[in-house]
């Protein structure tokens, strides 16, 4: 009985541990607005690191000012894309990005 026990509990880890959700070697499809919210944060998170270090005194105005209307523009297009996506109703489009 015990060792019924022991072989159902072994089973049991194995499963919990390699079920595919949970396997990190597994990669869910995403669709291509996922992918571009996803860029959307991280350039929105280099928009905040840039002006906290502008802030600092690490950057001079003029390089500040390059860099972050190339962010702003690169956001833009990003948004423009989400929003063009959603209006066609491109959702559950895959991508491989």
């Amino acid at each position: 009985m015990g060792a019924i026990a022991g072989l159902v509990l072994t089973i049991a880890i194995f499963l919990f541990i390699f079920w595919p959700e949970r396997n990190p070697f597994f990669q869910a499809d995403k669709t291509r607005v996922d992918y571009l919210r996803e860029r959307k944060d991280a350039i929105y998170d280099n928009l905040r690191d840039l002006n906290f270090e502008y802030l600092a005194g690490k950057y001079p105005e003029q390089d500040y000012t390059e860099q972050r209307t190339g962010l702003e523009d690169e956001a833009a297009r990003v948004i423009a894309e989400i929003d063009r996506l959603n209006a066609r109703g491109d959702l559950g489009r895959r991508s491989r990005a």
